[in-house]
């Protein structure tokens, strides 16, 4: 068992913040330590998109897990480059829903 709590990198697209706000809630709640997306309440550029998309990837490096956030089944473009990416670094990933 480690000396410190779990930490857990929820991934998901930006059109379910209510639900990724919820796991987070909930995980937090749970004692686990949360890294989430950032949130922006004004539209990003696209080189900001890409600098968000690049710092994700350095979260899922510091947890110990990924949490998909995917209601309906649903994972965009993004968050299959997310899941790649912690598939290929060894990182255990779990599903809000089946794929």
């Amino acid at each position: 068992m480690p000396d410190r709590p779990a930490i857990v990198c929820i991934c998901g697209s930006t059109r379910f913040v209510d639900e990724m706000r919820a796991a987070n809630r909930d995980l937090t709640l749970a004692g686990v330590i949360v890294v989430a997306p950032g949130e922006s309440d004004k539209l990003t550029t696209n080189e900001q998109k890409t600098a968000l998309d690049a710092l994700h990837l350095r979260k899922i490096d510091l947890a110990d897990r990924v949490l998909v956030v995917n209601p309906g089944g649903y994972i965009g473009e993004s968050t299959s480059r997310e899941i790649a990416y912690a598939h290929a670094t060894g990182k255990p990933i779990s599903f809000t829903d089946p794929v």
